[in-house]
């Protein structure tokens, strides 16, 4: 029987190279690859396993930094920043891609989360409000590093292909201007674990009487830009 002296021990992250204090976390694998080979110096395999690729090096400020995928969705995001809070993290950006339901909103654009609406099981399980806000230090921290980028509310949700257009309608009217997986789920463990975490997005979808979609070079652009954003943040 486990002793509650017992360290903490992640069950789906195994660690092999050591974890930073601070943590950036895309969802996609393979731009946790492209950010730790454009950002660190010297990265490291963090993680592996169940295919969340994760690595730590040093960040051009000299300090170490992790940078760590979560998979799709509120479930996966949620045991990967639970088991990084047992390692130690303590301040961590989600640096995703949403779905843009505000018209003037344009593919690659980047938008700084100021509160995640909880239309996902997993926020709501959690214990999460109606609403979710970031923390306020580090977000103060994204806005000042990109003042002239749009900051606004965003809808979390459990699906990518949605069910139809009366949900965008009701989001966009409750005054949502994108729409993604995960914010929700983050932020309402960073107020329950009491870590700091905030999120930035890039808009890779276009939605409204369809689904227009970014360019896959397009894609790749915005993941960098928002990973840097989110490293000047936390830097």
């Amino acid at each position: 029987m486990r002793q509650v002296s017992d360290p903490p021990r992640a069950i789906h992250i195994h660690p092999t190279a050591p974890l930073a204090e601070r943590v950036l976390l895309p969802g996609d694998p393979g731009r946790a690859l492209a950010l730790a080979q454009a950002l660190l110096e010297g990265p490291l395999m963090f993680n592996h396993n169940r295919g969340l690729w994760g690595y730590t090096g040093t960040a051009p400020d000299g300090e170490p930094l992790t940078i760590q995928s979560t998979g799709m969705g509120g479930p996966s995001a949620a045991i990967v920043l639970e088991e990084l809070i047992q390692l130690g993290a303590r301040r961590a950006i989600r640096i995703g891609t949403a779905g843009a339901l505000e018209a003037s909103l344009a593919f690659g654009e980047l938008l700084i989360v100021t509160e995640a609406i909880s239309a996902d099981g997993t926020s709501r399980a959690l214990g999460a409000a109606d609403r979710v806000r970031p923390d306020p230090a580090v977000t103060a921290a994204l806005r000042a590093a990109a003042p002239e980028t749009r900051a606004g509310p965003v809808v979390t949700s459990d699906l990518f292909y949605e069910v139809g257009e009366p949900r965008f309608k009701r989001w966009a009217q409750a005054g949502a201007l994108a729409v993604e997986m995960e914010a929700a789920t983050v932020l309402a463990i960073g107020a329950l674990r009491g870590i700091q975490v905030a999120c930035a997005l890039a808009i890779s979808d276009v939605l409204g009487s369809g689904r227009e979609r970014i360019g896959d070079a397009a894609l790749a652009q915005a993941g960098l830009a928002v990973g840097r954003l989110g490293l000047a943040a936390l830097s």
